[in-house]
C-alpha cells in the first residue's frame, strides 16, 4: 500500500478505513491526486473512475441507495464540485448518505485569478448536512506558504491535525447515523504526487456515532386508542426501500376494516387489500357529478404517512383540501407537513408504530374500506376492457413492459412520465422498485440506476423515457455497466407529459419549448458504448422482443420502443374519462 504524503490526505483515508467506507467513486483530476493516490493503492476501497462529475455523484448515490450504506465521490477543484450538486439535492431530500469530497486549492489561491479556483467552502450548504472544511496542513509545501500563505503558520501542524481529524468525524457522525450527505473540502499546495509506503499519521478517533435519542415523546396508550377508535382511516407510503415493513405488519394493515391503503408503485409494499393505483380512485371522482359527496366519503379522520415523497398530484390534492383531522407522519429523522394538516411527527419506524398501535379487537365500524374496495374492483376491471379499444401507445407499452418484467428484477424508474405511467400498472411484488423522488428530476436516473447494479445480486432494469435518458447519456460512459443491465427506453419523441397539461400543445413555441420535439434515436449511443440494441414501432414486434431482450448475453442492452407523440396524451386523458 502506498499514501500520499500530504498528512490531511492520509488523515481521510485512515477515517474512512476505520468507519468503514469503502466504495470510493472518483473524478479524474490533479488537485485531487493526493487522495487518488492514497485510495486506490489502497486495497480496502473499491475505486471507480467516472468522467462526468454530474453522472459520478448520481452513479454514487444509487449505490449508496443500494447499499443503504455511505458512499464516497472525490472531485478535482473549481466547477467540478458544483456539478455534484443535483445529485446533493437528491440525496438531501432522499436520505441517502453521500459523502462528496472536494479537492481545493489553497485560500492564497483564491479569488486572485488562478485557474480552477472558486470558492468551495460551504458551497453545498443549503443541502447538506454537515460541511466539514479541512485545514491545509503547514508541515507540506513548507517554503511556498512561506511565501504566499504565512497567516496560515499562526497555527501548528499539531492543531491543524486536530482540527481535521473534528471535523471528519462529524461528517461521518452525520452520514452515518443522520442518513444526510456531507461535504468534506480538503486545501492542497503542490506538489501533489508524493507517496510514503506508510502513514505518517495516526490518528486519535473514528468519528463514532451520535447516540441520538430517535424515538422522541410517544404515547403509545393515546396512539394505539385514537388509531383503535377511528372508522375512517387511510394510510399513505411513499418511497420505501424494498423488504423495510415486516410481513407482519402488511397483514395487520390488510386485515384493518376501517382501514384504506394507499401504495405508490415506489412503495415496495404489495398486498391484496392494498389500493396500487391512486390516480385510478381519485381521477372519476374530479370528473363524477357527485364529486363532493365521493370525496367527503373518501376524506379519512386519521392519516397515517410513511416513507418518502409522493408522487400522486391527485392525492396530495386531495388531502389539502379535504384534510384529516389529524395526520401523523411516521419517520425516525423528519416529518413533511406535505398536506398542511401536520399534528404529530412519531420518530420511530413503521415496523414498530404498527405493533405498538395494534390490537385484536378491531372493531368494525364504518363501510369505509368496503366502499372504496368496489370502486378499486370497477376501475380494474374498466382499465383492462379500455386497453383492448386503444391503439399502440405509451399507455399499452406500458402494460406490455410491466407486465413483462421477470421476476425478482431491480427496477430504476426515470422521472416525468415514467413513474407517472407505472403508478397505473401492478408491479410484480418480487420486483425492487427505485426512483430519484427527493428532487423528482431527469438529470441522473441512468447514472443512479448504473451505481445501484454494481452490487446487486438480481439484474437490473431502467425504464425510462427519451428525454431522461438523452439527457443524462453520459452515464454509459464508464466500464461498470453488467452484461445483465437492461434498458426499456420510451421514445415518443418529446416531453409528451406536457401536453397532458394545460397549454398550446399544436403551436410552435409548444413543440420547441415546452414538448423539445426530436427525431434522436439511441441507436448511435449503443454503438458506440458497446450496447446490443432493439427497435419496436409497434405492439407485436415489442411483445416479440421481450424473450430475446431478457436473454442472457455478454452486452448491456437497450429496448427502444417508438410510441406516437400525437396521441399518447389523449389516450391517457381518454383512460381516466374510460374509467369515470
Amino acid at each position: 500500500m502506498k499514501y500520499s504524503d500530504i498528512p490531511s490526505a492520509q488523515t481521510l483515508v485512515l477515517y474512512f478505513k476505520s468507519r468503514g467506507v469503502k466504495n470510493i467513486v472518483i473524478s479524474p483530476g490533479s488537485r485531487n491526486a493526493p487522495l487518488t493516490i492514497s485510495f486506490t493503492k489502497n486495497s480496502f476501497f473499491n475505486c471507480f473512475s467516472i468522467v462526468d462529475e454530474r453522472c459520478a455523484a448520481f452513479f454514487a448515490m444509487g449505490m449508496a441507495q443500494h447499499l443503504q450504506e455511505p458512499v464516497a465521490v472525490l472531485c478535482s477543484s473549481g466547477s467540478a464540485m458544483l456539478n455534484f450538486y443535483p445529485a446533493v439535492a437528491e440525496a438531501f431530500y432522499s436520505d441517502i448518505p453521500l459523502i462528496v469530497i472536494s479537492a481545493d486549492r489553497p485560500s492564497y489561491r483564491i479569488d486572485i485569478g488562478d485557474g480552477q479556483t472558486i470558492r468551495q467552502e460551504n458551497v453545498l450548504e443549503k443541502h447538506i448536512g454537515y460541511s466539514a472544511n479541512l485545514k491545509q496542513d503547514v508541515s507540506h509545501a513548507t517554503q511556498t506558504i512561506s511565501k504566499y500563505g504565512k497567516s496560515l503558520l499562526n497555527e501548528s501542524q499539531e492543531e491543524i491535525q486536530s482540527h481535521n481529524e473534528n471535523e471528519i468525524g462529524k461528517a461521518l457522525s452525520v452520514a452515518f447515523d443522520e442518513k444526510y450527505p456531507v461535504h468534506i473540502n480538503v486545501p492542497f499546495e503542490e506538489p501533489l504526487y508524493g507517496r510514503v509506503e506508510a502513514p505518517t499519521v495516526k490518528i486519535q478517533g473514528t468519528g463514532k456515532s451520535l447516540n441520538k435519542d430517535s424515538l422522541g415523546e410517544v404515547s403509545w396508550t393515546e396512539l394505539s386508542k385514537i388509531w383503535q377508535n377511528s372508522p375512517r382511516k387511510m394510510v399513505l407510503v411513499g418511497v420505501n426501500h424494498p423488504k423495510a415493513v415486516d410481513e407482519e405488519v402488511l397483514e395487520i394493515l390488510a386485515n384493518d376494516p376501517n382501514t384504506v391503503l394507499f401504495t405508490e408503485t415506489t412503495s415496495n409494499l404489495h398486498h391484496p387489500e392494498f389500493f396500487e393505483s391512486i390516480d385510478s380512485i381519485i381521477a372519476p371522482i374530479e370528473k363524477s357529478k357527485q364529486k363532493e359527496k365521493l370525496f367527503n366519503a373518501l376524506q379519512p379522520e386519521l392519516l397515517v404517512t410513511f416513507g418518502g415523497l409522493i408522487v400522486s398530484k391527485k392525492i396530495k390534492a386531495f388531502l389539502r383540501k379535504y384534510k384529516p383531522k389529524q395526520h401523523w407522519h411516521i419517520d425516525p429523522k423528519k416529518a413533511n407537513d406535505t398536506f398542511y394538516c401536520l399534528t404529530k411527527h412519531i420518530k420511530t419506524n413503521p415496523n414498530r408504530f404498527f405493533k405498538e398501535v395494534f390490537s385484536e379487537k378491531i372493531e368494525d365500524n364504518s363501510d369505509y374500506k368496503i366502499f372504496w374496495e368496489g370502486k378499486k374492483e370497477e376501475y380494474e376491471l374498466k382499465r383492462k376492457a379500455y386497453l383492448k379499444e386503444i391503439p399502440f401507445s405509451d399507455f399499452i407499452a406500458f402494460d406490455h413492459i410491466i407486465k413483462n418484467i421477470p421476476k425478482g428484477y431491480q427496477v430504476h424508474l426515470a422521472n416525468s412520465s415514467t413513474v407517472r405511467y407505472a403508478q397505473l400498472f401492478q408491479m410484480d411484488e418480487s420486483l425492487k422498485v427505485f426512483c430519484n423522488r427527493g428532487t423528482s428530476g431527469i438529470d441522473g436516473s441512468t447514472s443512479t440506476a448504473v451505481g445501484s447494479s454494481i452490487h446487486g445480486e438480481e439484474p437490473t432494469l431502467l425504464l425510462t423515457g427519451d428525454l431522461s435518458f438523452f439527457y443524462d447519456s453520459n452515464a454509459l460512459w464508464n466500464k461498470y455497466i453488467r452484461p445483465d443491465f437492461r434498458v426499456v427506453l420510451i421514445n415518443n419523441s418529446g416531453g409528451g407529459i406536457f401536453r397532458i397539461l394545460p397549454g398550446k400543445e399544436d403551436t410552435e413555441e409548444f413543440e420547441t419549448f415546452f414538448e423539445t420535439c426530436h427525431h434522436l434515436s439511441s441507436k448511435h449511443l449503443a454503438d458506440m458504448y458497446g450496447f446490443e440494441h432493439i427497435s419496436v414501432e409497434n405492439e407485436n414486434e415489442l411483445e416479440d422482443a421481450f424473450q430475446e431482450f431478457y436473454s442472457k448475453s455478454k452486452k448491456p442492452k437497450i429496448l427502444e420502443v417508438a410510441t406516437p407523440r400525437v396521441l399518447n396524451n389523449k389516450i391517457l386523458l381518454g383512460y381516466f374519462d374510460f374509467i369515470s
